[in-house]
């Protein structure tokens, strides 16, 4: 578990961010403007930041520089609209540890937020943990490797990124809504049934009573 500064000005955005690392056990705390998200950081409370560069009062960039010039170690990872290489550059060479672009795939954001707290110094540094394993199904997180009852299996980016979403949940009902913002990202259509076909794969490769349908509710990995 982990204390995570969100400075996002966008609602929308914010309470995905809020939902998603709280469902994986963290603790957060939602700001919505630059000088505010400073002040926050600067406070030594929290062991990871997610900063949006759009930002009211003072931008993220202008966040990152004061935070950086007050010697504030936190690990940041700057979420933007923009994408391009030169916002990049600046956000990195301001002191940024890692950089995503708006939209993103939230079990994207979960991968690089659990490596910055697997470095040196983070919180879960010596957790260093690559293996899901649950009900006979091995993911390997590291190698993108997949083995269910003793058996390689195949599975596609998608797939895996499904297949870690139900092991790092065992037996716990995981809403259509959840699963979809978790791996496709905020801005997909809740209308679309990508979730059914995709955990349909799934229980062919990996057995049709691993994962459970619960009536008017979601899914559910049997571990």
């Amino acid at each position: 578990m982990a204390r995570i500064l969100i400075v996002e000005d966008e609602t929308r955005i914010a309470s995905f961010l809020d939902k998603g690392l709280r469902a994986e056990g963290h603790l957060t705390t939602v700001v919505g403007d630059g000088p505010t998200g400073l002040d926050v950081a600067l406070s030594g409370e929290h062991d990871l930041m997610i900063l949006d560069i759009g930002l009211p009062g003072i931008d993220g960039f202008e966040v990152l520089d004061q935070l950086r010039s007050q010697g504030s170690a936190i690990p940041v990872i700057v979420l933007t609209a923009r994408d391009s290489v030169g916002d990049t550059v600046s956000a990195l060479e301001g002191g940024a540890d890692d950089y995503m672009a708006k939209p993103f795939r939230f079990a994207e954001l979960l991968a690089r937020v659990r490596l910055r707290l697997r470095a040196p110094g983070g919180a879960n540094d010596g957790d260093r943990s690559e293996i899901l394993e649950s009900g006979g199904v091995r993911l390997d997180l590291r190698t993108r490797r997949a083995v269910a009852d003793g058996r390689e299996v195949e599975l596609s980016a998608k797939e895996f990124t499904l297949a870690e979403i139900f092991l790092s949940h065992p037996g716990q009902v995981l809403s259509r809504e959840q699963l979809l913002d978790h791996a496709w990202g905020y801005d997909f259509d809740p209308g679309s049934n990508v979730v059914d076909v995709y955990v349909g794969y799934l229980r062919r490769k990996l057995g049709a009573a691993r994962i459970e349908t619960v009536r008017g509710a979601g899914y559910r990995f049997r571990g």
